[in-house]
Order: C-alpha cells, then structure tokens, then sequence
C-alpha cells in the first residue's frame, strides 16, 4: 500500500510548475528557428544521456518493474507534451495551458466510464462550469470559428490518461525510469516526424509559424542550442517533480496544484515579455481552477 505524503505531494507539484511555467514561455524562442519535431528530438536525446549517466553513476534507479506500464504512461503523456509544445508556436502559453487542464474533466469522465467510479451531480456542474472557463480562455468562436484553438484540449485528454496510469499502473516505479520513458517516447515522436519531412519536407513559414511544418536545420542557432539544453535539463527536473507529486499523492489532490502553472505561466510571460492576460482570460481561468478544484476535492469524498 503507498503511503500519502500530500504536503510533501504539494511541494513538489508547485516547484514544478514554476519551473514549467519559465521554460515554457522560452518555446517561442526556439520555434522561431527550429521545428517541433527536431526539437523534441534534440531534447530527448539530451535528456536520456543525461538520465542514463546518473544511472550509470549509480545515482538513479532506471529499470522499471513493469515495462508495459511505464511505456503506455510515457507514450500517452509524451503525446499530450506533442500537442502541447506544437501549440505553443500559435497560441499564447495561457491559452495552450488552459487546454491541457481539461485533464480533470477528462480523469473524472474516463475514472466514471473505465473505473467504474461515481460522478455525482457537483462534480458534472464543476466540469460544466469549466468547461465553460476553456471556451472563455480559447475564444475559438471569435472571428468565426477556429478549430485550432480547441487543438490544446486534446493534450489535456491525454495528459489525464497519463495520470490515470501514473497512479494506477505505477505504483513503486522509480520517477527517473518514467522519465526514462517518457522521453524515450517524445524522441520517437520527434524521430517519426524528422522522417516524414526529410522524404516529404513541406514550406514552412518563416518564423514561429514554420514551427510544425519546418524539416531539420542543420545548422541552428547557437541561442536555440542552449535553450533546448535548458529546456531538457529543466524538463527532467520539472517532469520528475510532477511524477513525483503523483506518486505520493493523490491524482484527484495533485491536480489541483497543477492549476498553479496557469498563475505562473501568465508571471512569467508578463516579466519576460510584457503580456498582461486580459480580463476575459483571467475569468476563464478562474472559471478552471474552480472546477478542478470542486472535481478534485469532490472525487475523494466519492
């Protein structure tokens, strides 16, 4: 039986969404001269040395107990950081943020539909309400409708499997071999599409626009270099601090703590570049730390 440290669960949690919420907002950088997939590939490969060196040291525990579980959960949640970081290169990091923390509703739906677990009528109005905050934050009607804009959603579908598996699957993995996993799995991802585009490579626009559809650069910028080491290094930290929340803590408890990079996303992006989240956003975000909350606080009464 894993014991519950939930302060500890908290601590963890919100360290590692202030250091998200930093590196994050430095994506835009590296999207102005490198594509998603190169990218991903690139951190991957730096971020497994790095893991496999600490391991070879003696330092980390990388060997899982059992394999298929840290694979599915690393090949889900590295699908939710693909949509995730793909997103970032066309809508603000508050916007892309407030997509994937859909992950509640999502985790309370799949928790009803596959665990067998109850909803109850407070938390089917908490998942109303934020929805509604999503719709709010993404706008996709303005304009006409705009079908990217609900695209960050799908990465808080499979963030909440990811969560789901953490807790149910892995219980005494170590949190360096679900790392191990997860990047593994972001490097095929980035492998895979580095692949298509070299036999079918695409015009991508200059700038962050070309991020998705930009082939290898084979010689990028030195300023994209070292913020993709950054970005790897602080990822291993980050990432680890979360599996880590998930392994002392409850799913439903650790969740609402995650709603934190929604706050420090915007700090960030408001020293670092000078945006002020707009009123209508600050609602809406509002509007989803209140559901995940309910959701949350409601799924351990259940």
């Amino acid at each position: 039986m894993q014991v519950e440290r939930p302060f500890a669960a908290a601590v963890a949690t919100l360290a590692s969404m202030a250091l998200l919420g930093l590196i994050d907002n430095l994506v835009q950088l590296i999207a102005r001269d490198i594509g998603l997939w190169q990218f991903h590939l690139m951190r991957a490969v730096l971020a497994v040395a790095i893991i496999l060196f600490l391991a070879v040291i003696g330092m980390v525990r990388i060997r899982p107990i059992r394999h298929w579980a840290v694979l599915v959960r690393g090949g889900f949640t590295g699908l939710s950081m693909l949509i995730y970081f793909g997103c970032l290169a066309f809508l603000p990091i508050g916007q892309v943020a407030a997509g994937l923390f859909t992950s509640p509703i999502w985790v309370m739906l799949i928790s009803a539909m596959f665990l067998g677990k109850a909803i109850g009528l407070w938390r089917v109005i908490a998942a109303l309400i934020g929805f509604c905050g999503v719709l709010i934050v993404l706008d996709p009607f303005r304009g006409g409708f705009d079908g990217l804009a609900l695209v960050p959603v799908f990465a808080g579908f499979f963030y909440a499997i990811g969560g789901i598996a953490t807790r149910q699957w892995c219980e005494g993995e170590s949190t360096f071999s679900m790392l191990l996993y997860f990047f593994l799995s972001l490097g095929v991802f980035g492998l895979i599409g580095v692949i298509v585009l070299l036999i079918w490579p695409q015009s991508a626009p200059m700038g962050a626009e070309g991020f998705i559809l930009r082939g290898i650069i084979w010689h990028p910028s030195w300023m994209s270099l070292g913020l993709t080491v950054v970005q790897a290094v602080g990822s291993i930290v980050g990432v680890g601090l979360i599996i880590r929340g998930y392994q002392l803590g409850e799913v439903s408890h650790v969740a609402i703590f995650e709603y934190s990079l929604l706050i420090f996303a915007a700090g960030w992006s408001w020293l670092l570049w000078g945006q002020v989240p707009q009123a209508q956003a600050v609602i809406g975000i509002a509007l989803i730390i209140l559901s995940g909350a309910v959701i949350s606080i409601r799924s351990h009464r259940a």
